[in-house]
């Protein structure tokens, strides 16, 4: 009988010891690999600030070719032009992807931020003027109020869209810094109102007529190739950009960030699923 029991004794000790052992060791091998995940998150994670419409739907739609590349990127979405710079510069942001470059040395110098940079440019958004009240730039009528973008850079953007319209005369349109005080001439005695760019495509059905940004435009449902009265042409200086700051210029990760943005992949998407209303404008 003792014999019995101390040989039972010895069966369950070797296998509570073969299993714990088992469990041991698969503890140690599931935080080898969650090390090997985080670490792996760490060198190719890519939080990047974007407008929804076209940036978020242009980086959502490469997601298979960053995947490829062994990038996870995560997309965040801003509705507006203040934030995706702050929170870049704060560190909170990886990269964004929202803004073209008049518009970014305007910010910069304002605010007095000096570690943000290009990385890469990708599209350009053809800025157009929209009218619920004129069919065409011709029927606007005298002492028309024109609603146009309030921050610097995009405020001037309109205006030179307006000279190429028709409707006003700059001293220089060569200067991407124009205010209203550099209109030589308005034939037609314009009335600007300046706002917030978001907002424009809210109200711009109570106006003469309104330039509003693509991005807002298309996010709203207007098509800026046949649902506006006068569009931009497609040698505009505007394109968007990816910003970083300038300590990660030369990191790998972002140099595949930009080669997938400047692919053919990318290129393919934005010409199928915009059709004009975005166009691609790689290394502009």
């Amino acid at each position: 009988m003792k014999k019995v029991i101390l040989a039972l004794s010895l069966v369950l000790a070797l296998t509570l010891t073969a299993c714990g052992g088992a469990k041991k060791e698969d503890t140690k091998a599931e935080g080898n690999k969650a090390v090997a995940e985080e670490a792996k998150d760490g060198d190719n994670k890519i939080v990047i600030g974007v407008s929804p419409t076209p940036h978020g739907e242009i980086i959502e739609g490469l997601k298979d070719e960053f995947e490829k590349q062994g990038l996870d990127v995560e997309v965040v979405n801003f509705d507006d032009y203040v934030q995706p710079n702050l929170q870049l510069e704060a560190g909170d942001l990886d990269a964004n992807y929202f803004q073209h470059k008049p518009y970014l040395d305007s910010f910069v110098e304002e605010r007095g931020i000096k570690n943000l940079d290009v990385l890469g440019y990708v599209h350009i958004e053809p800025m157009a003027l929209y009218s619920e009240k004129y069919k065409s730039v011709d029927e606007i009528e005298d002492g028309s109020e024109i609603i146009i973008p309030n921050d610097p850079s995009n405020g001037a953007r309109a205006l030179i869209l307006l000279e190429d319209a028709g409707l006003i005369k700059l001293k220089d349109k060569t200067n991407l810094n124009s205010t209203e005080k550099d209109i030589a001439e308005n034939p037609k005695n314009l009335k600007f109102t300046a706002m917030d760019a978001p907002s424009i495509v809210q109200v711009y059905k109570d106006s003469g007529a309104a330039v509003i940004n693509s991005n807002f435009a298309i996010g709203k449902g207007l098509d800026p190739t046949k649902d506006s009265i006068f569009i931009e042409s497609k040698d505009s200086p505007y394109a968007n950009l990816v910003a970083i700051r300038k300590e990660d210029a030369e990191k790998e990760k972002f140099k595949k960030f930009i080669e997938v943005l400047n692919s053919d992949a990318a290129k393919k998407l934005i010409e199928e699923k915009f059709k004009g209303a975005v166009i691609p404008a790689f290394g502009k």
